[in-house]
């Protein structure tokens, strides 16, 4: 039989600091407060997913949970790799072991996951069906920017706040290597993607004033009087403050050491993630895989639920490209990894402690106190 969670409506367990601040609009964080697992998921009788890193599995209402039937396809691809490390003499019902090989994976993904504080992530265990062998995916939970600290706080208050701002050369740099970066773990949009989104939405594409102009005036019936009073594309890219400049970086060796130390950990950790096949990796993402398992996806917004864009600079942009994501739901899967061999999850696991690794040192570039270096 498949299995479901034992409490469908109930999300998976998560902690209680959290690292993002919501930065869409109260509306938009309403909505992402009440979308649940069940609400994401096709329904059907037997649903083809099971949480089972973050949340207790049972088998489904319909069957008696002392009915030693057979085990699931993801609990045979699981309890392979459980088997190898456990006594080799110990005996198991079936029922005794779907329970203990749930318990010992459970226990080993939020292990590893646990001392992750930049974004809520979990694993998900999808069933699989006669067409498609079980698979794992890495679910993010986090809706809204990433709090970038110090590297985002450069007026008065934040001085006062924290009794120093760092120069805009140090912010520049540390904001430009976590844009560069974020992305081989995380669904996180930069200022890049959400211009392209706004060109689309706003101009038709365009991506200059001229363009733009036209486009208003042709296409969405305004008068040359009126796009004046309009957002335009200079002005959208002019409202970018000095961390987020490019030209405003600094060299490493400009740096002091424990900064350049901490940018240098995140660029060797995330090229170490990049450096992963796709078979067995945990944070490959493959949106055909994705749709394949979980059709729901293809109605989706194609946006990330998180973004590195300020939302005290951008908040009117922001929320209007969420505003799909917010009603449909965002592209929150950060991974997909197929078990069509069992072997893969020992693979698997490789490269989900490297993800971790690489959001730990992020996380230590995003905790750095800049008036200690």
């Amino acid at each position: 039989m498949a299995t479901q969670p034992a409490s469908p409506d109930q999300p998976a367990a998560r902690r209680t600091q959290r690292s993002t601040r919501v930065s869409f609009s109260t509306r938009a964080a309403t909505s992402a407060a009440q979308r649940t697992r069940s609400s994401r998921l096709p329904g059907c009788a037997l649903r083809p997913w099971a949480d089972l890193a973050g949340q207790a599995v049972a088998l489904s209402r319909d069957v008696p949970t002392s009915f030693d039937g057979p085990l699931a396809p993801h609990h045979k691809a699981i309890g392979r790799w459980v088997a190898s490390r456990a006594d080799a003499n110990a005996q198991y019902s079936r029922a005794e072991a779907r329970r203990y090989i749930e318990r010992e994976f459970n226990a080993a993904v939020l292990d590893i996951l646990k001392p992750v504080e930049i974004a809520n992530l979990r694993a998900v265990v999808l069933t699989g069906d006669e067409d498609l062998p079980p698979a794992l995916i890495m679910i993010c939970d986090d809706v809204g920017q990433l709090d970038l600290k110090w590297i985002e706080k450069s007026n008065v208050l934040a001085e006062t706040m924290l009794g120093h701002v760092a120069p805009v050369g140090w912010r520049a740099t540390a904001y430009k290597a976590l844009v560069d970066t974020l992305r081989c773990v995380l669904p996180v949009f930069a200022f890049d993607d959400l211009f392209e989104e706004l060109s689309g939405y706003y101009w038709d594409g365009c991506i200059d004033d001229a363009g733009a102009r036209e486009s208003l005036m042709q296409w969405h019936g305004h008068s040359e009087d009126d796009v004046d009073e309009m957002v335009l594309p200079s002005q959208v890219r002019a409202r970018r403050p000095d961390f987020m400049l490019a030209e405003n970086t600094a060299p490493l060796k400009q740096l002091p050491v424990a900064l350049a130390d901490r940018l240098r950990a995140v660029r060797k950790a995330a090229a170490a993630v990049r450096a992963i096949g796709p078979e067995g990796n945990a944070w490959h993402f493959d949106f055909h895989d994705i749709a394949a398992y979980l059709p729901h996806f293809e109605d989706v917004s194609h946006m990330p639920p998180l973004t590195l864009v300020p939302f005290d600079h951008f908040a009117r942009e922001l929320d209007d490209a969420a505003r799909h994501g917010m009603e449909q739901g965002f592209m929150d899967v950060t991974g997909i990894c197929p078990l069509a061999a069992a072997d893969k999850l020992e693979a698997w696991f490789t490269s989900l402690r490297l993800g971790v690794e690489f959001l730990l040192a992020a996380q230590a570039l995003i905790d750095l106190d800049p008036a200690k270096v």
